[in-house]
């Protein structure tokens, strides 16, 4: 009972720290995803095969992007644990080596982006939604660099606490992708009417914008705080690198996974009628918006985790990752009821089109229950990281997406005629099985923390 109490007033302990970490990145993760909801809503006016040209442009964008994002994620890991080390300069270092990592990967990722258009094509997507899409698709390619350089600078200003400008970067980036989004595709104060593809112009531009600005904040930072930034090497270090690599794959690797299978279920919607794709993409956009609360807890929750551990504190970095699963939870259920109890509503914010608004409240009924498991699978994620694992998850994604959601959706939905309905369904059933497998990896990595804790606890009282 004992140590019940003291469990329990370590996570009260550990909620004001967490929220005041959280808080701005979880409003960064959805400036993130509201600028993807603006987009649809802009080009929602053009019809639903514009909704479903943004959709095909954006899941092939990313299921290629991710894997590079994904590479920076050990960044996590280590610029944290080296922060709660109260090692600056190897913080440094480890930015430095993270944008050699962006220069190398960044170029072929746009290569292999350009020719991956033919893709779209081939897997027998409508015409009128593959005309849009592959514009689309070019323009926002271009923002590859930038958004790569961007998440390397994200992850080690959020190692170091450092977590508001990330914050400003992607909500003013919002303002100019809605201001390059009311320019662009209709055509105003002598822009040209590019449609679907102006949106997608919109989008690089604020890449840029997010890049360069959390670029020159962390010049700034380092300057007037004299934090040794400018006084460590800036020559590559293939030990480094190799280090990034060894992190990096698996987090990348499990990204990929994750946002490959929507892209997956994406591209087999793509080839029903466009009412179907553009519901799929409705509420593909409802549940990733509530999913940016549980990936900001998660990036949260990996950064005190980390820093946790740097400062010699195992049973601390536990109460963390509890703390953040505990909230990530907390809210999903929530969320959840939300979409049980208005699907309709929400459907009606993106179009007026009623036999889409059909579609997708049924969807939204599938979505409302996977919410939880999809934030304890994206919460534990996040604090395995921040502990220096990112093969667990990964095993958990491959097998709960590609072996059990995809197969059974592609089998409801193409093989029992049950359609894009049957597809979410399978797409439900990968989630729960992810999200009750990783709780289970945390609670086992938690419990070896605490006794970590109380076994260095004991060999300190005894000396």
């Amino acid at each position: 009972m004992q140590g019940w109490i003291h469990w329990k007033r370590g996570i009260r302990g550990e909620l004001g720290p967490m929220l005041a970490l959280a808080g701005p990145v979880v409003l960064a993760e959805l400036g993130w995803m509201s600028m993807g909801i603006v987009d649809t809503m802009f080009v929602g006016r053009l019809g639903a095969e514009a909704i479903g040209a943004v959709s095909l442009g954006n899941a092939l964008f990313f299921a290629v992007s991710i894997f590079g994002i994904g590479l920076l994620l050990g960044l996590d890991t280590l610029v944290s644990q080296s922060y709660g080390a109260k090692r600056l300069d190897e913080c440094h270092l480890w930015l430095i080596q993270s944008v050699y990592f962006v220069l190398l990967i960044g170029p072929a990722v746009m290569l292999l982006l350009f020719g991956c258009e033919s893709l779209l094509a081939r897997i027998g997507a409508h015409p009128a939604v593959l005309a849009g899409a592959l514009p689309f698709l070019r323009a926002t390619t271009w923002g590859t660099v930038p958004l790569f350089l961007y998440a390397a600078f994200r992850r080690y200003l959020q190692g170091m606490g450092l977590v508001r400008p990330v914050m400003f970067a992607i909500l003013s980036a919002n303002l100019i992708n809605v201001l390059g989004d009311w320019l662009l595709i209709d055509g105003r104060l002598g822009f040209p009417a590019m449609g679907v593809a102006g949106s997608g112009w919109a989008t690089t531009i604020s890449r840029i914008y997010m890049a360069g600005t959390l670029i020159a904040y962390a010049a700034y930072h380092g300057w007037s705080r004299r934090t040794g930034l400018f006084a460590v090497s800036f020559r590559p270090q293939a030990e480094r690198l190799w280090r990034l690599v060894v992190l990096g794959v698996p987090a990348a690797i499990h990204a990929t996974l994750e946002v490959g299978v929507f892209a997956a279920a994406t591209m087999l919607a793509g080839t029903l009628e466009p009412a179907a794709l553009a519901a799929h993409h409705i509420v593909l956009d409802v549940a990733s918006v509530t999913f940016m609360i549980p990936l900001g807890l998660a990036s949260a929750g990996a950064v005190r985790v980390g820093q946790a551990l740097g400062r010699g504190e195992p049973a601390a970095a536990g109460r963390a990752g509890w703390t953040a699963l505990v909230l990530g939870a907390s809210f999903m259920a929530a969320s959840g009821t939300l979409m049980a109890l208005v699907p309709g509503v929400l459907a009606s914010l993106f179009t007026t089109d009623s036999a889409v608004i059909g579609r997708a409240s049924t969807l939204m009924l599938v979505a409302a229950a996977f919410q939880l498991f999809d934030g304890l699978q994206g919460v534990s994620t996040g604090t395995m990281r921040g502990a220096g694992d990112t093969h667990t998850p990964m095993v958990a994604n491959l097998i709960a997406h590609w072996v059990i959601g995809l197969p059974l959706g592609y089998l409801l939905g193409f093989i029992f005629g049950y359609g894009i309905v049957g597809l979410w369904i399978g797409l439900a059933m990968g989630l729960g099985a992810s999200g009750l497998y990783l709780l289970r990896a945390w609670w086992r990595r938690a419990g070896a923390l605490a006794r970590e804790g109380h076994e260095a606890q004991a060999a300190a009282t005894a000396a």
